[in-house]
């Protein structure tokens, strides 16, 4: 990625409901979702470079275990933190989004949960392990990824965005070696 990037895409409207002391449905969070740049700890300090032009937002964040008690609980799920990195957590879901500018490529990375991703603007490359590269164009495409190791590449010029839900799960084991947690930082 070189020069400037275009401006960002503004934050995705977010909808809650909930119940009021009526036992009624009701709306009860109505706004934007601004994303911010992806940093997710300090320990991540040494590969801001690969992570430029990469910006997320939360939607919502059960940390409670599962099933969830998010139904009887008055909290913002949108403002919890999500384990060490912002991502995943054991016994939590994550539901965010990524915005990813043009030219941009996120370090290889892998977590121990199942991912569902759903393309929403732009265009975005699945890269995998093995150097497959695959092309999603169309908004509502989707990848699941099942605790592999990826990265993704805008290939437009213009900003991506694509909507993730993460949920815990066991590490892949593959030849009786787990496969969990990884963030490749020399790529």
């Amino acid at each position: 990625m070189s020069g400037t990037l275009p401006p960002v895409l503004p934050g995705p409207r977010r909808i809650v409901t909930s119940h009021d002391s009526d036992g009624q449905a009701v709306v009860s969070v109505d706004g934007t979702i601004h994303s911010s740049v992806c940093i997710p700890s300090k320990l991540l300090l040494v590969m801001i470079e690969g992570l430029n032009g990469h910006r997320t937002g939360t939607f919502w964040a059960s940390t409670d275990g599962l099933p969830t008690n998010d139904n009887n609980s008055s909290e913002d799920g949108g403002a919890r933190q999500v384990g060490d990195l912002g991502l995943f957590a054991s016994d939590a879901t994550n539901f965010i989004y990524s915005d990813l500018g043009p030219g941009v490529r996120t370090p290889m990375h892998r977590t121990p949960s199942i991912d569902y991703n759903i393309l929403i603007h732009g265009e975005l490359v699945l890269i995998t392990d093995d150097g497959t590269e695959t092309h999603l164009k169309n908004a509502g495409d989707v990848v699941i990824q099942k605790g592999t190791n990826h990265a993704w590449r805008n290939p437009g010029k213009e900003w991506t965005r694509w909507a993730t839900v993460l949920v815990d799960a066991k590490p892949a084991v593959v030849n009786g070696q787990e496969l969990g947690w990884l963030l490749e930082t020399d790529k």
